[in-house]
């Protein structure tokens, strides 16, 4: 079949949204479908009609038509199943059929009418991979910008704090009778983070020492720094602004999900960095067992001061499940071996400057149903009116701590009304993309299961697959770093740690 445009138009043949899919003028267009409401025969029941040139097919969307311009020799079966498929999107995007609600969406459509349709002829796609492909939705853009709103609010929030710290030390010394010349500012760079999609565990490890003062570590490099003078208008001045731009920011900010709320800046980076990443990959079957569960796993290290490039590091692997190690090609193999140090294979040689190096890896397959973290349990069950759903969870690894866990569930398109008859934490319900996302802040071992139960017109199988996302500060395998010194003088160093377990996939179909 040559699809050669599609229209969204009034019964009198004006056109509300329409596109081309081969090269044609707008005059063209606009008199096909201007010549469409002429042809067709009251009275009688047609999905089409044809002129010398083009076949109309169409279909009635309460005042309005969804009309097809196709060839006179295309196949009219595959032009009217493509036809149901353009109904079927528009309601995706419009709540009611109306000429103001369709030109509101008028690119939405545009761009859904393009997955359908690529030079005429019709892409073998339906509803739900439509959905996807305009949607391009993204787990990492939406964690990155509410890392980064909570950043610049905690931002905001340590500058206010700053300034009523100074305004309240001039006011302490005016009352003692002293002169303040002027504090020092502080710079717009001292709070920030590079590490904005991380799990931080805001723990510094450093060896035991004489006690002392802890002192801030501040930003190298010139800053942009604000004097605040003794004049207290300025610094009134100063807090007044700095609070009406953060009811701006407060008025502006959306919920964030409470991954940022977990995704918080590390208080302090060391000179010798460390972080370890974990992703889960996990396929069960609805009734139970799992397919297939992959764990891999890496230390990073980076090192930012060359006195600390000669290092080594002591590992503690406390697993009990199996796993694969595997180091660097650089790294003593021998060594990590016989007493669990990571080191070069060259003493002599120092540990690459500013770059994230991977100095160990592991990974775990399993397809046994005892190491499966949390699990998942969901029982449709039809009744007159429609499905009763009931899903449970419940946390098999005691030690984790999850945050931010989201069970989401697809729903039948176009089921009716959601009906939540019990529930543990929040719900979200997304009529657009037909997903109920169960919303848990946290699941640990002092809340380790919990249920919820909804009732929705639907057969059993249109609530699968069930996808669950989470993140960790804890990692799944029992690996971590107990200590770092040096190669020639054994003395320990100094060292911050950060550690991270998230979810690529986690899938029950």
């Amino acid at each position: 079949m040559v699809l050669l445009a599609t229209a969204v138009c009034t019964k009198a043949g004006k056109a509300i949204v329409s596109r081309q899919f081969v090269e044609m003028t707008r005059t063209r267009i606009e008199g096909l479908l201007a010549a469409f409401p002429k042809l067709m025969n009251t009275g009688k029941q047609h999905t089409f009609v044809e002129t010398e040139s083009v076949r109309y097919v169409y279909q009635p969307l309460e005042k309005l038509y969804m009309v097809l311009i196709t060839t006179k020799n295309s196949n009219i079966l595959e032009d009217l199943e493509t036809l149901r498929l353009f109904s079927r999107v528009i309601p995706e995007y419009c709540r009611v059929l109306e000429e103001s609600e369709i030109s509101e969406h008028c690119f939405d459509l545009i761009f859904a009418f393009d997955e359908i349709v690529a030079l005429g002829y019709r892409e073998n796609v339906n509803l739900a991979q439509i959905r996807t492909f305009t949607e391009m939705d993204s787990h990492e853009e939406k964690v990155f910008r509410a890392v980064r709103e909570t950043q610049e609010r905690e931002a905001k929030a340590e500058m206010r704090r700053k300034a009523k710290e100074l305004q309240q030390a001039r006011r302490d010394a005016e009352r003692q009778g002293k002169k303040t010349s002027g504090f020092g500012g502080f710079g717009s760079g001292g709070i920030s983070s590079n590490s904005a999609a991380s799990m931080i565990t805001d723990t510094i490890i450093e060896p035991e020492k004489p006690k002392m003062t802890p002192t801030v570590m501040r930003p190298s490099g010139p800053s942009k720094a604000l004097k605040l003078g003794a004049k207290g208008k300025d610094v009134e001045n100063f807090v007044d602004k700095l609070k009406l731009e953060g009811e701006q920011i407060s008025s502006s900010t959306k919920r964030l999900s409470e991954a940022a709320k977990v995704l918080s800046p590390p208080i302090n980076v060391e000179s010798v960095h460390l972080k370890i990443e974990e992703k889960i990959t996990l396929v069960c079957g609805r009734d139970g067992g799992l397919q297939n569960m992959e764990v891999h796993g890496m230390i990073m290290l980076r090192v930012t001061d060359e006195k600390q490039g000669r290092i080594r590091l002591q590992v503690e692997n406390d697993d009990k499940k199996g796993i694969q190690l595997q180091t660097h090609p650089n790294v003593d193999k021998k060594l990590f071996t016989a007493e669990s140090l990571i080191g070069l294979k060259n003493p002599e040689k120092s540990f690459p400057l500013n770059n994230d190096v991977g100095v160990l890896k592991w990974r775990l397959q399993t397809t046994d149903d005892t190491f499966v973290p949390l699990t998942i349990n969901c029982w449709p069950s039809e009744s007159a009116t429609g499905c009763d759903v009931n899903i449970e969870y419940e946390l098999q690894e005691s030690s984790l701590e999850l945050n931010d866990v989201v069970i989401a569930i697809p729903l039948p398109a176009g089921a009716g009304t959601l009906l939540i008859n019990e529930l543990e934490g929040e719900y979200h319900h997304d009529s657009r993309k037909n997903i109920l996302e169960w919303c848990l802040p946290v699941i640990d071992a002092k809340n380790k299961s919990g249920s919820m139960e909804f009732s929705i017109p639907g057969q059993p199988n249109d609530f699968f697959p069930i996808n669950v996302s989470f993140v960790s500060k804890k990692n799944y395998c029992n690996i971590q770093v107990s200590g770092i010194n040096h190669v020639e003088s054994n003395s320990p160093v100094r060292f911050s740690l950060e550690t991270m377990f998230l979810v690529d996939k986690y899938e029950i179909q």
